[in-house]
């Protein structure tokens, strides 16, 4: 998810970044992203360059997939939606020893000026501002969030945040009121809303069929004007200059899509982008050095772990997964893989997560604990076994590579069998994969939402086929409970089950690395590793 050095390679390169700098003709978006909104005719007197002119220009690897906010689902589409939409709610911002991050268990008012509570706390009533237009002009409106909600219900990628929000019905009262039951009192419920996958849609604006409309059109009431989204080379937001709160401190947002993340790189040393995205942890030292920019790497709750199936030996012995995670060689992971940039996992829920433990996590490297326990497994002689590599991450190669070399040693070999990205995801859904490698990010900042994918032996994406009843129970049981602090004495205690039967094995905590010149100001890190444009200034 190698180095070449001649003469020719680097003319060849350097003619490739001037051609992605300078852009393509428009494809998908060319009609102007908002139709009917007029996104690029009504910006005729938005400054976009020239002496002025407020232009920031970012660097991402892909060009997205949608516009849809139901059906986003990669970093560059999640922040094209984020972008050009509001949603219900918000989350708040909090400064931790200098760095301004999302505070997710703070939620705050967005179209949504105040909400009422059921004693039961399964009925949110919700009041809408009344000074909100859509970038058509339209005035946003209950229908537009009843619509919005039934969108994401029948969607193929939102319809399973809609089912972890435990919505049973939603209606509206009035013009500026909107009535939300849910299933059970559901904790997480405000936090899901606050996603861009619940964003209000604006249903007057859509021509045609609604879900392939979105699909390459905006329709929302967002900060920002979609004037064309070129998926092969870029997308240009403008300021939308009615917006409801204050007007974006920039004029002009230029998204430039480089697969080569040595071209975001160079282009942000030189100073020819403003900030890139996704930058390589062996580049931050280099990056460092260079006095006018500034390096965020920010812990976050995306995980890498080695996931082995339960079901198929030798891993149905927790003996022997035990014995694999004695002998994975942490320090070395996070030094010669990911150059310090990331953190040892201690549980399968990463440490910066209200309610992570690591109780029960007693292992460390030791080769001679390792082969104890094989031995004990009816393993002394060691084994074989299929590890599943998907392409694309160059950080998991290397982690497989290094973990092959150390499971040796211990008697134990792994057969690598790479395959393309699209190949190993229908490996993994097929639930016959013996071994494998993966991250997950939880864009709820919540155990609930990481362990009920990962743990909970109903979850679709548990590959690993792992099954404890007293941790179904647990989940169960806390995801009912109100109380936070009975609540997180039920996560470390499911977090401890977990440690003890290692049903994953863990690699690192990965940090999210964004880097950016001096002069752009106000940048926050969120959960979801999204970008938000509008508290950005330069």
């Amino acid at each position: 998810m190698m180095k070449r050095s001649n003469t020719m390679m680097m003319a060849i390169a350097l003619t490739l970044i001037l051609t992605l700098l300078a852009g393509c003709a428009p494809k998908a978006n060319q009609a102007g992203g908002d139709s009917n909104t007029g996104a690029a005719g009504e910006q005729a007197n938005t400054p976009t360059n020239g002496t002025g002119s407020k232009t920031l220009t970012v660097a991402y690897s892909e060009g997205g997939q949608t516009l849809d906010p139901a059906e986003a689902n990669d970093l560059t589409s999640d922040t094209l939606v984020l972008s050009t939409y509001d949603q219900l709610v918000t989350y708040g911002v909090k400064n931790v020893n200098g760095a301004d991050i999302a505070a997710t268990e703070e939620i705050k008012p967005m179209l949504a000026e105040s909400w009422d509570v059921s004693d039961d706390q399964k009925t949110y009533t919700f009041k809408l501002r009344k000074d909100v237009k859509f970038h058509s002009g339209n005035p946003l409106n209950a229908d537009a969030v009843v619509f919005s909600l039934d969108h994401i219900k029948n969607s193929n990628s939102g319809g399973f945040l809609y089912q972890q929000a435990s919505i049973e019905s939603f209606r509206k009262v009035d013009d500026a009121t909107v009535e939300v039951k849910l299933e059970r009192p559901n904790h997480m419920f405000l936090q899901i809303l606050a996603m861009y996958s619940f964003s209000v849609i604006d249903p007057q604006a859509i021509e045609g069929d609604a879900n392939e409309f979105l699909k390459t059109n905006t329709a929302g009431s967002g900060p920002f004007k979609l004037e064309k989204w070129d998926p092969s080379s870029e997308a240009v937001f403008v300021a939308n200059d009615n917006y409801w709160q204050e007007r974006a401190k920039l004029d002009k947002v230029v998204m430039k899509f480089m697969k080569e993340a040595s071209s975001r790189t160079m282009l942000l040393n030189k100073g020819d982008i403003d900030l890139a995205m996704e930058i390589p942890p062996k580049d931050v030292d280099t990056l460092k050095q260079n006095n006018d920019l500034t390096v965020r790497s920010d812990a976050s709750n995306r995980i890498l772990y080695m996931g082995l199936n339960n079901n198929m030996k030798p891993f149905d012995n927790p003996k022997v997964r035990q014995a694999i995670e004695y002998a994975i060689p942490h320090d070395a992971l996070l030094k010669d893989v990911m150059y310090g940039q990331a953190k040892q996992m201690k549980s399968i829920v990463a440490s910066n997560t209200p309610g992570f433990s690591d109780k029960g996590y007693v292992y460390e490297y030791n080769l001679d604990k390792a082969k104890q326990l094989l031995k004990e497994a009816g393993y002394e002689d060691g084994f074989q076994f299929d590890f599943t590599l998907g392409s694309g991450f160059k950080d998991w190669e290397d982690a497989a590579t290094v973990i092959q070399a150390e499971l040796k040693k211990i008697g134990v070999t792994m057969n690598i069998n790479k395959l393309a990205r699209a190949q190993f995801l229908e490996q993994l859904r097929t639930g016959n994969v013996q071994a494998f490698m993966s991250k997950w990010t939880s864009f709820v900042n919540d155990p609930e939402y990481h362990l009920g994918f990962l743990v909970d032996s109903a979850s679709s994406s548990n590959y690993v086929h792992y099954n404890n009843t007293k941790v179904n129970e647990l989940l169960k049981q806390a995801a009912v409970e109100t109380d936070m602090t009975k609540r997180n004495g039920m996560y470390e205690e499911i977090q401890s089950l977990i440690n003890t039967d290692m049903p994953y094995l863990y690699m690192y905590e990965y940090n999210r690395l964004v880097a950016f010149n001096n002069d752009v100001k106000g940048y926050i890190f969120f959960p979801d590793e999204c970008l938000r444009f509008y508290p950005i200034s330069k």
